[in-house]
């Protein structure tokens, strides 16, 4: 019987994942003069299309992560020049701005959280200017009467993570095209496992990727960034652990009439009876609110959780009430058990790393706000740069049998 010869495409760089993360990182090393495809069905769909998008390292510090801090905040100064480009090719409003954020408490609990935070944001160096609630209501007129507290955060930002996606992807293929790469810019199909050099040796070097139809995308490097996706890849390296978690959030998007606009310019993030809640404008008028988070395993749009937001930012807004409600979405972001990233090269049988193979993922809540620097690790990483200041973030610190020849001795297991 004769067996059917796959077909072959080639390209520099492979990346599965059309997320924001692997879009970033496509785009950042396609600047750097590579040819790169994206393999995903259905790009920007997932986690991507579902953020609000706010660049927050300040307000979402969370306590016993500080070590996330550097990196979010390195990500955070990199988004200027990382988006600069797409606004000088007179592409779609990307929804990036600089307005503050103003962080928002509703009762005394609230108070006395958000001032505890506060305080650990001090100690970090992070500027964070409390208000009273008259200068925060002269500021945003449409803020509730009843607050406890406000702080505003000057150096948390926002962006339409939707945007920047398709900007991404339009200016990804332009280049393709101006370049005549033949592999294309994007190839809408799953990937099922990695092709190694040794077939039979999974921690050889990675020399491709193997498609849901069969078809083989041959590539000097292949770019892990499927988020929940990555652990069920075949041909990963053996030991590696990806401990990959669904944490699902429902999200709210509503348009404001004509004469409430601006409800606010300002992003606002309030904690009301212990409960997060946002409220994130947009340029078109409209706002997202969000997100509750849930590890039930139910993909669909939480009933409870639509009544728990909608409630909680009328607290903070009352005129939410007013608005009218355009879009209920959920969507699973990838959660590890440090909620940090999955961030690097893996290391084979040897300790040296496998060739050819860097995975990004696990990013939670930071996937929009980690964009930049993820790019610029993975750039650097294929340029054969290793910035040891994220090594802590490496993809195989929770394999136990991989120990990564220069990861120093007092970090490793």
């Amino acid at each position: 019987m004769a067996h059917t010869v796959p077909e072959i495409i080639a390209t520099d760089v492979a990346v599965i994942g059309g997320g924001i993360v692997g879009l970033g990182i496509a785009w950042e090393v396609q600047q750097a003069g590579r040819n790169v495809t994206v393999i995903d069905p259905a790009p920007a769909s997932g986690a991507t299309f579902a953020a609000a998008g706010m660049l927050a390292p300040v307000s979402e510090l969370h306590y016993q992560e500080e070590d996330l801090l550097e990196l979010t905040l390195a990500s955070n100064a990199r988004w200027d020049d990382f988006i600069a480009p797409l606004l000088a090719q007179g592409l779609p409003e990307t929804g990036f701005s600089t307005t503050p954020t103003l962080v928002l408490g509703a009762d005394a609990a609230d108070r006395d959280a958000l001032a505890d935070l506060r305080d650990v944001q001090h100690k970090h160096g992070l500027a964070v200017e409390q208000l009273s609630i008259k200068e925060a209501r002269a500021q945003e007129p449409m803020l509730g009467p009843h607050l406890s507290c406000a702080y505003r955060v000057a150096q948390d930002h926002q962006v339409d993570p939707r945007a920047v996606a398709a900007a991404i992807r339009a200016r990804l293929a332009a280049v393709a095209r101006s370049r005549g790469d033949t592999a294309g810019a994007a190839i809408g199909q799953a990937a099922v496992g990695l092709l190694h050099e040794n077939a039979g040796n999974t921690h050889s070097r990675v020399t491709g990727v193997v498609l849901a139809d069969g078809t083989q995308v041959h590539a000097r490097e292949v770019i892990v960034a499927n988020g929940l996706g990555a652990p069920a890849l075949g041909g990963l390296p053996a030991g590696l652990v990806l401990p990959l978690r669904p944490v699902y959030g429902d999200i709210l998007r509503l348009r404001v009439p004509e004469h409430l606009r601006p409800l606010t310019t300002a992003t606002l993030r309030g904690l009301v009876r212990g409960l997060p809640v946002y409220i994130v404008p947009r340029p078109d008028g409209t706002v997202v609110i969000g997100a509750s988070n849930r590890e039930d395993g139910a993909a669909g749009v939480s009933a409870g959780g639509v009544h728990q937001l909608l409630r909680d930012a009328q607290v903070l807004v009352p005129a939410v009430a007013e608005l009218e409600l355009l879009e209920t979405t959920a969507r699973a972001r990838p959660g590890t058990p440090d909620n940090a990233p999955l961030l690097g090269r893996v290391a084979g049988a040897d300790g040296r790393d496998i060739p050819g193979l860097v995975i990004a993922t696990g990013f939670f809540r930071h996937g929009v706000l980690l964009t930049p620097i993820a790019a610029l690790i993975a750039r650097q990483l294929l340029g054969n740069i290793t910035d040891l200041a994220w090594e802590r973030f490496r993809p195989d610190r929770f394999s136990p049998t991989l120990m990564p020849a220069l990861m120093p001795a007092q970090e490793k297991p």
